[in-house]
């Protein structure tokens, strides 16, 4: 049984308030690209998957960036002098601008609203502002909380340290049974934002934990890190790693209402990129397979000409496209349960296919082998062939050695799971011969059959046209 059977026999919905669950759990942290914010998710993570957690000194030169900094928080605030707070961190850690350095002042309004951001478009909402590289302060805060602010003396607080520190990130590696890998890639450095991405790091973790108990092809590698810097980082220091990925998704974005959108490898037509494009077509969901551009998310560090991975990003809206982006208003109410397993469901899908694409050879090439002697073919005739009895005929006509599952499917617009449960079927009645990974057509026939005919043998009739009958599967 696929994993991707195992996954449909459970139920979606508990699936889902699982997933759910965990980002809520994890919602109320100030994570930024440093710090124990960060560290403390990792820890959440680290509950559910064996992750190795990673420390890299600040100042450590990773290619043409420099790790900064550790950045931590522990309380931020506006208030009236001598009286209320009328912006409060410990209300929504929002409210600061993340990597805000240190401020303990008293300041007129017109001096205060040089550090203040708000969105006038949507009064009752909060920005997400950063300022990671360049020394600064500021607080976000809703337009009406802006409005509201009254011409006089306001005391600002910002309790939080920039000092000599480390760059923080999780890794989680599962070998298979090649050392060729799967990269999946989500950043963990936003602080209350639910869809942007804690919905990415919440599948990602469930997605590991069920490979984790299968038998894979392929070695896995899971990365929970900060945006941008972190992805240089981590490709600074694993190069000898990064000759092993095959294929890679990076994860976002994937637990709002939007249908789903996948931005292509920097190549355009790798074997991921034609996975994904497979699974989205038959998941049952609008998707949209979106091409290639240089900025996005850390599917721009590892598609970099100097690395050029076959990785591509997966995620439902779009960055940047749906008003909720980097405000306040992406929170637990704009990710549901059910979107977030049926995410998980199609990750699960698009590994079901690089599990299982390779290459097979009919041993009965001659003319269509006779199904109906096997019970692979209906009884009657005159009636129209279902889904499951052409997915064998199409295996059976373009399993030549060179056609690999992924392409059947492609070509025959049946999915690939059809595919591929007809492969094993046919597999198992002697009709077909796969091909390794590591072989060759010509050394897979050699070794499954030692003493097959010639074709011109098989056609002049001084052999048996069924292979099956010579080889030993």
């Amino acid at each position: 049984m696929s994993l991707l059977e195992k996954l449909e026999e459970k139920d979606l919905a508990s699936i889902g308030n699982e997933l759910y669950a965990l980002a809520a759990k994890m919602f109320p942290i100030c994570r930024s690209i440093t710090g124990d914010g960060i560290r403390q998710t990792l820890e959440m993570i680290r509950q559910k998957i064996p992750i190795e957690i990673c420390e890299v000194p600040s100042g450590t030169t990773v290619f043409d960036w420099t790790v900064p900094k550790e950045w931590n928080i522990r309380d931020a605030y506006i208030r009236i002098s001598g009286g209320p707070r009328v912006v409060d961190f410990q209300h929504n850690n929002l409210h600061v601008m993340s990597y805000s350095v240190p401020v303990q002042a008293t300041m007129p309004l017109s001096e205060l609203k040089q550090h203040l951001f708000s969105l006038p478009d949507r009064p009752e909402w909060i920005p997400y502002r950063t300022s990671y590289y360049q020394p600064n302060w500021g607080f976000c805060l809703s337009h009406r909380q802006l409005l509201a602010l009254e011409e006089r003396e306001y005391e600002v607080c910002i309790d939080s340290t920039l000092e000599d520190g480390h760059l923080t990130y999780g890794e989680y590696y599962l070998p298979g049974r090649s050392s060729e890998e799967v990269l999946i890639s989500c950043h963990a450095c936003h602080p209350s934002l639910a869809n942007d991405n804690l919905s990415g790091v919440v599948v990602a973790t469930l997605l590991a934990a069920l490979l984790s108990r299968e038998k894979l092809r392929y070695s896995y590698r899971f990365i929970f890190i900060p945006g941008t810097i972190g992805a240089i980082t981590w490709l600074a220091r694993n190069r000898e790693k990064v000759e092993n990925v095959r294929h890679g998704l990076v994860l976002t974005g994937i637990g709002d209402k939007g249908g789903f959108h996948y931005k292509k490898s920097r190549r355009g037509d790798t074997e991921i990129d034609r996975a994904v494009a497979q699974v989205l077509k038959h998941c049952g969901e609008q998707g949209e397979i979106l091409e290639f551009s240089p900025y996005g998310y850390d599917e721009r560090q590892y598609c970099s000409p100097g690395f050029n991975l076959a990785v591509g990003c997966l995620m439902r809206s779009v960055w940047g496209t749906f008003p909720e982006y980097h405000t306040s208003a992406d929170n637990l109410d704009f990710i549901q349960p059910m979107q977030l397993a049926k995410s998980l469901r199609v990750c699960v899908g698009i590994a079901n296919v690089l599990e299982n694409n390779r290459c097979y050879r009919n041993l009965s090439p001659y003319g269509e082998p006779q199904l109906g002697k096997r019970n692979l073919y209906r009884s009657t005739g005159g009636e129209p062939i279902g889904t499951e009895i052409n997915a064998r005929l199409w295996v059976l006509n373009l399993s030549d050695g060179k056609n690999t599952l992924l392409d059947i499917a492609e070509r025959s617009g049946v999915p690939f799971e059809t595919i591929n449960n007809a492969a094993d079927l046919l597999s198992e009645s002697d009709l077909l011969c796969a091909i390794a990974d590591d072989e060759t057509l010509e050394t897979a026939l050699d070794a499954r059959c030692p003493e097959k005919p010639s074709v011109g043998d098989e056609i002049r009739g001084s052999a048996p046209t069924n292979l099956a009958e010579t080889c030993a599967m």
